[in-house]
């Protein structure tokens, strides 16, 4: 039976604050689990199973699957879809769940993330595994294409900011490719985009932080020079360090790379 048969015999509803816009196109699906690059000793966790259309591609490449799904209407149509006994659902809100815990009962290889996620909360998921120190190898997400430009942005761009830095310190960021609001069920406002994240060890700050929030601090207007949106920090070192890559303190946070924040903090002393 297909997806929205099931979903219709179950009289299921979309609901809008957990921005539920299904992806069935097949093609799409299968680029999204191939660039994964899922194998038979990988723990697959996806975030917002919804019609389980993706879960269905990844669990035969996958040894495990662990779901989550905020919306705990989908329990029974989801039965229907996903018979697989390597994948096991949690009806709970990821943001909320001990993810250490969730996942110390499974024997893996590596930890593979494959998700659709809604705009709104695109970033608390990704900082979540950030956070909690969840030894991730790569994620492969589907974000508002907006928000896919921002994390993959190239310093001096406008997508650029204090985001593109804090993740990018973390991972090797690509955007893969772009989703047509078309091919989504039911359609929505926006394109997407699919982006990758590989794990990566190519940044480290002695003193990180200090480094996140010099960053957080140095983009909080945007348009204002580092000289004014860093008044609380002893500016004149800071021009100092600057100087050795032929920068100073007028420029913008946007012009300054990950490797040259790091250097700010790794040889900075306070006043």
């Amino acid at each position: 039976m297909e997806v929205k048969e099931v979903l219709d015999k179950n009289n299921f509803n979309f609901k809008k604050k957990f921005g539920q816009n299904f992806l069935l196109d097949q093609n799409i699906l299968n680029n999204i689990v191939t660039l994964a690059d899922i194998t038979k000793e990988d723990l697959v966790i996806e975030i917002g199973v919804g019609a389980g259309a993706l879960t269905k591609k990844i669990s035969p490449r996958a040894k495990y699957v662990l779901g989550y799904e905020i919306d705990k209407t989908l329990e029974k149509p989801l039965k229907e879809i996903l018979p697989e006994e390597n994948i096991n659902i949690i009806f709970d809100d990821f943001l909320s769940r001990n993810i250490k815990e969730d996942i110390s009962k499974y024997n893996y290889s590596n930890i593979i993330v494959v998700a659709n996620l809604p705009y709104y909360i695109t970033t608390p998921i990704i900082s979540k595994f950030i956070d909690e120190k969840i030894n991730v190898s790569r994620l492969v997400v589907m974000v508002q294409n907006e928000v896919a430009d921002r994390f993959s942005a190239n310093m001096g761009s406008k997508a650029y900011n204090s985001l593109t830095i804090f993740l990018n310190y973390y991972f090797d960021i690509k955007k893969a490719f772009v989703v047509s609001r078309n091919v989504f069920y039911p359609k929505p406002n926006v394109d997407s985009a699919v982006v990758i994240f590989n794990k990566s060890n190519k940044y480290k700050s002695s003193n990180e932080a200090l480094f996140f929030k010099m960053v957080k601090d140095a983009f909080k207007q945007k348009r204002k020079t580092l000289k004014n949106n860093l008044k609380g920090y002893n500016l004149e070192q800071i021009d100092k360090i600057l100087n050795q890559t032929g920068k100073n303190i007028s420029f913008r946070a946007e012009n300054i790379s990950i490797d040259e924040f790091i250097n700010i903090c790794d040889n900075y002393c306070s006043k």
